[in-house]
């Protein structure tokens, strides 16, 4: 599907379709204080795209399974660089202890562990630090990265990758969050860690595109 940039004029077309269709050329071009000669080509442009449909001695109406299938697929191509978060991070020495205290004060499933350069080292989530925590009665001790996943068993996203591809990996792989990372030159699995998506991210983001100019 391409999506079609509108003109000023075209999004007013479509508001008014949208707010008292059907209705026909002669209205819209009235209450635009226009010709309907005018009015004709942004008719054409909207009704051939898909925004709008036409009956003949009714009117046009608005196509609203054709805007949420815009708004669909302007969804898959977000960019996670435009909607990460700032990761909650600890680092390598950090006790268990000190990271349940962490998870719970941020309110965050998932912790990201760094060393002393900003680059990933591990990823403990809340499933991990409860497993570590059960039967274990020294977990002041008990340092986080004995328990962390390392590199390279981390499932990581690029910020040019898209929402979609993010969303993919979650599913695929059982996450609920992933880091995203930018590479290290010449130093494989060596990635800055620059943010975090999360399926809450993800949700959200699809709710606000899919929202918009509807109410």
């Amino acid at each position: 599907m391409v999506i079609i940039k509108l003109t000023k004029r075209q999004d007013e077309i479509l508001q008014i379709v949208k707010k008292n269709g059907p209705i026909t050329g002669k209205e819209i071009a009235e209450k635009l204080s226009v010709s309907r000669a005018a009015l004709r080509p942004d008719l054409a442009i909207l009704t051939m795209s898909g925004n709008l449909d036409a009956r003949p001695r009714v009117g046009y109406f608005y196509n609203e399974q054709f805007a949420l299938k815009q708004r669909a697929e302007r969804f898959i191509h977000q960019k996670v660089a435009d909607f990460k978060a700032h990761p909650i991070v600890v680092e390598k020495s950090t006790s268990v202890y000190d990271a349940i205290v962490q998870l719970f004060l941020e309110d965050v499933g998932t912790l990201y562990i760094v060393d002393s350069q900003g680059h990933l080292a591990g990823v403990v989530s809340r499933k991990d630090l409860l497993r570590a925590a059960i039967g274990n009665k020294n977990l002041q001790e008990l340092p986080v990265s004995v328990i962390m996943t390392r590199m390279p068993n981390i499932i990581t996203i690029f910020p040019e990758e898209t929402l979609y591809h993010a969303a993919q990996k979650m599913i695929n792989y059982h996450v609920d969050s992933l880091p995203v990372v930018k590479e290290v030159a010449n130093q494989n699995h060596t990635y800055l860690l620059v943010g975090r998506i999360t399926k809450t991210t993800i949700t959200r983001a699809y709710v606000e595109i899919m929202e918009e100019k509807l109410n």
